[in-house]
């Protein structure tokens, strides 16, 4: 994003701020409708990323072209959620949030070693880190420093006012999601795209791909307990939070086979999740080799 992209998106989110949860939608909807005609990119390549993670799709090119509208009406709406959270607050969103598994996420706190939740690219997941920090425990988000400066820091000022930390990539600040943890917080972070590009290949949806082992390595070194989770919205534009069992990992003195063992468990989760709800997973980034 450059930076009168940047100027226009505060523009934007000033207004959108203010405006009634429908209204904000329905301007969600209609500039995804352009941006799914109009990108150059992000359609070819979300629409590569659905074909291998539901080979289905790949002789069907209506219901392909259907999934990815989908899929662009949703993260629109979540870029709402994500304006509007400004003026919002925990009470007003707490009714709006459905659970399942949530025994999981217990399970995992009364271990005493933190959590480390791991989750692909799908839903609003603010509204959820804002509720969880607010009722079960501090959250931190382990994530990319996007570009312009002043994207990051409103981000980061925005999940800030409602108890959530920003965590960037980095060794600096790996020391604090393992200062988190060791003060039993809740991390959450995504390995379906390598962003830092040193990702170890593996296979995802049956194809090799670039995947973060760094939770199963601070896993592995903690103790902590990894939690695989989703969220994605509801036809009536409430959330659905699912968590899984959880997964430890495992020492064998091999840390590598270790981690890539770990991996490949949360990875089984990840697809899972995407396969039962892939018009929420808005990844138009390119993640396997041989894609656009």
């Amino acid at each position: 994003m450059g930076e009168w992209t940047w100027r226009g998106f505060k523009i934007v989110q000033a207004v959108v701020e203010h405006l009634p949860r429908a209204w904000a939608y329905a301007l969600a909807v209609a500039a995804s409708r352009f941006a799914w005609w109009f990108s150059p990119l992000a359609r070819p390549r979300l629409e590569y990323n659905l074909k291998v993670a539901c080979p289905e799709l790949e002789a069907d090119p209506k219901a392909l072209a259907g999934m990815s509208r989908l899929n662009f009406r949703n993260h629109a709406k979540a870029y709402a959620d994500l304006m509007q959270i400004p003026s919002m607050h925990v009470e007003t969103m707490r009714p709006l949030l459905k659970t399942t598994g949530l025994e999981n996420l217990e399970e995992a706190r009364v271990i005493g070693r933190g959590v480390l939740v791991v989750s692909p690219h799908m839903g609003s997941y603010e509204v959820v880190t804002a509720i969880w920090s607010a009722t079960v425990a501090p959250v931190s988000v382990f994530a990319e420093e996007v570009e312009p400066r002043g994207l990051f820091e409103w981000y980061r000022d925005t999940r800030a006012r409602l108890g959530i930390s920003v965590l960037t990539l980095g060794q600096a600040g790996i020391r604090k999601v393992l200062d988190a943890l060791r003060e039993q917080e809740i991390v959450i972070t995504a390995i379906d795209r390598d962003v830092t590009g040193s990702g170890y290949l593996m296979p995802f949806f049956g194809k090799l791909a670039p995947i973060a082992l760094g939770p199963a390595a601070i896993a592995l070194r903690l103790g902590t307990p990894l939690l695989p989770a989703c969220c994605y919205r509801l036809d009536d534009d409430t959330y659905q939070v699912e968590v899984a069992p959880i997964v430890v990992a495992k020492s064998t003195g091999n840390p590598r086979i270790d981690q890539v063992r770990t991996t490949q468990e949360l990875l089984r989760h990840i697809e899972g999740f995407i396969q039962r709800q892939p018009e929420q997973w808005h990844v138009p980034h390119r993640i396997w080799a041989g894609g656009p």
